[in-house]
């Protein structure tokens, strides 16, 4: 069989995995690529009058890499067929016969069609050799997509290196290829009490691992996640690590609709030990837990509040600190609530441009209205007097 040697071939691997930090297999598939598209390069030189092959044309051709000879071949499989109108996919029976009579239509065989280091060409070379810089590349880009897959809805430490138009491009570690990944933090995802400046250090939550070969960030992280917060209470918690405290429910506005709003968060926990405070596991002795997890977050407004079973309950926990007066389940399938509150806690209970009822209600999945509770009972009687002349005058 025909060889193009490649001198050192071994060794040449041996180095290129070492210093891309890339396993002996993925040297080997990127040199494999890339010395195909350099045969296709000659092949494509031979045809130069003829129209350009498509991308699929070389899909029946393969290189084989000889470590013990130190060379490559290129192999092709063709079908054998009556009459050949592609030499390059085609062979005849009767050629075939020629070396194994037992060779019928429709099979096929194996080919060696290496041709000469000379006739492989210089052009060639050059092509060979951009591509494999790329496959390497790419190669290390795939280990780094299937290292950080595992990795999605995880929380990671990253480093500030630059900004992009809107977006901070940050760098997370990795153990292929490069000592640091680039991941892209959109504007959207960013906190606004964050100083993005260079060198700074993040927690932030992994969304996404994009997909294919674009240049640019390959991770797309948020600060802005839900994700975020229930990593850091669990980092501080050891009850919800140990799953004696769990999280039932969050809801956070990272980056509010209203620019003198600030960022809050409202989390729901539960245990079922009896001897077990959650909202106060989360909180910890003089408010230590919570404290470092709103630090994490630059400040960000947290309430902690006590999961319940029952709807009313669980309504007014959530919207704490308001204290809440009564809850009426007014549909239930259309999951409506009005709840009363007294006058001073009205605007509490509301909050701000209306946050606080915002997350209670995405907090719960039920619909709140809120009133206040002299209003609502005054508005009742007018109601129920209304009725009672009503009826009166209808007898």
């Amino acid at each position: 069989m025909s060889l193009v040697p490649l001198p050192g071939l071994p060794d040449l691997i041996e180095e290129i995995s070492q210093s891309h930090n890339l396993p002996h297999i993925a040297v080997k598939e990127a040199l494999r690529e890339a010395l195909l598209k350099g045969y296709e390069r000659f092949r494509r030189s031979q045809v130069i009058n003829q129209p350009p092959f498509s991308e699929e044309y070389f899909q029946n051709f393969e290189v084989e890499l000889d470590m013990d000879e130190e060379g490559f071949r290129i192999l092709s499989t063709k079908r054998i067929v009556e009459a050949v109108t592609n030499t390059d996919h085609d062979i005849s029976l009767e050629e075939v016969k020629e070396v194994a009579d037992e060779a019928q239509l429709g099979d096929e065989v194996v080919l060696d069609v290496t041709p000469s280091q000379k006739d492989f060409g210089r052009m060639a070379a050059i092509q060979t050799k951009q591509v494999f810089q790329q496959k390497l590349r790419d190669q290390q880009r795939k280990l780094i997509q299937e290292e950080f897959q595992e990795l999605e809805g995880t929380v990671l430490q990253a480093k500030v290196l630059r900004f992009e138009r809107k977006s901070v491009v940050m760098s997370v570690s990795s153990s292929f290829g490069q000592p640091e990944v680039e991941a892209e933090l959109p504007l959207k995802e960013q906190l606004p009490n964050d100083n993005y400046r260079a060198n700074a250090t993040f927690k932030v939550y992994l969304k996404k691992v994009k997909e294919g070969f674009n240049r640019g960030p390959q991770l797309l992280v948020s600060r802005a996640s839900a994700g975020l917060v229930v990593y850091l209470f669990a980092n501080e918690v050891p009850e919800i690590e140990e799953e004696v405290v769990r999280i039932v429910a969050i809801s956070r506005e990272a980056n509010p609709p209203v620019r003198h709003l600030g960022p809050r968060t409202k989390i729901a926990v539960d245990t079922l030990e009896k001897d077990v405070d959650p909202v106060g596991a989360c909180i910890g002795a003089r408010g230590a837990r919570i404290q470092a997890v709103v630090n994490e977050l630059r400040g960000e407004k947290i309430d902690v509040i006590r999961w319940s079973p029952d709807p009313a309950t669980y309504i007014a926990n959530s919207l704490s600190p308001a204290k809440v007066d009564q809850v009426i389940l007014m549909n239930a399938d259309e999951r409506q609530s009005l709840v009363l509150v007294g006058d001073n806690q009205l605007s509490l209970a509301i909050g701000k441009d209306g946050q606080n009822v915002r997350l209670a209600a995405r907090l719960t999945g039920w619909k709140i209205d809120i009133k206040e509770t002299n209003n609502y009972r005054r508005e009742q009687e007018e109601l129920s007097q209304k009725g009672d002349l009503t009826s009166d005058e209808e007898e």
